[in-house]
């Protein structure tokens, strides 16, 4: 059994957790909100790539044999330091567009992520090995963050913000989108109310947690124990407001663990 640090700059990393909880129950996990710095996807990137390295370090310190760095802009901004800093797995997430290309119908894929997601190297090094008849509208969800942070991600004002958003990608006759922000997945139902079934939508969750499955097997985590796995969530801001989050917004069966909530330290 492994203990695997899942690390997002607040609650939107709980749609990784939640799937690494249904493909690996086995282990047990750390869940780190930096709720009292959310949103990253609008601070510089030097800050992003100092507090995220801070904070995998932190989850190292807590024994971690494995980390998800569960935030999209903290892996386009940090992960390379953060994999040359630690002696230990960590996996990144990115936006699905690979995927997405391989799915759309029509060429036309709609992209909707933080303003640092999409102004990274990393993303626009990915994009450029993608087949160039394939077009991309991307769409920065500023604002987003802040409300599902908040508990309003079903709100009439999470709607409002998300049609000013997805407008431009709708007008473009986008066919597939890209959810490129850990937070996005909570936004599905507003997404679904305002494009309809149609359009496909890519978000990279199942993805992540099998490549974390094959690097737990590539390092050969011990056998799970026997009765309930321990789950942890960490807050810099409020952990039971993080708990309560997980409740609501998670699918998993929290009664099947022993759930633990912390206040994170002055890091």
């Amino acid at each position: 059994m492994a203990l695997i640090g899942v690390f997002d700059s607040g609650v939107g990393g709980l749609s990784i957790l939640d799937e690494a909880l249904r493909q690996l129950p086995q282990h047990d996990y750390i869940y780190l909100a930096d709720s009292a710095n959310a949103p990253y996807g609008e601070r510089s990137s030097d800050w992003i790539a100092d507090r995220s390295l801070v904070l995998c370090r932190h989850l190292l310190d807590e024994g971690c044999d494995a980390i998800v760095l569960a935030c999209n802009t903290a892996t386009a901004q940090a992960i390379a330091q953060i994999r040359d800093s630690l002696a230990i797995p960590v996996i990144g997430v990115e936006p699905g567009i690979k995927p997405a290309a391989m799915r759309t119908q029509n060429g036309i894929v709609g992209v909707l992520a933080t303003e640092a997601t999409l102004k990274s190297d990393k993303f626009n090094a990915l994009l450029a090995t993608l087949p160039s008849n394939c077009q991309f509208i991307k769409q920065a969800g500023a604002g987003l963050v802040p409300l599902i942070e908040a508990g309003k991600a079903n709100s009439e004002a999470a709607l409002e913000l998300l049609a000013i958003h997805l407008q431009g990608i709708q007008d473009a006759g986008a066919d597939t989108l890209v959810l490129g922000c850990t937070h996005y997945p909570f936004l599905r139902k507003a997404i679904r109310k305002l494009l309809g079934e149609s359009i496909a939508i890519i978000d990279t969750s199942e993805a992540v947690v099998k490549q974390l499955k094959r690097q737990l097997e590539a390092t050969a985590a011990p056998d799970a124990k026997h009765g309930k796995q321990q789950l942890t969530f960490i807050s810099s801001k409020d952990e039971h407001s993080l708990l309560a989050m997980a409740n609501e917004l998670m699918y998993s069966d929290m009664r099947l663990h022993h759930i633990q909530a912390k206040l994170l330290g002055n890091i």
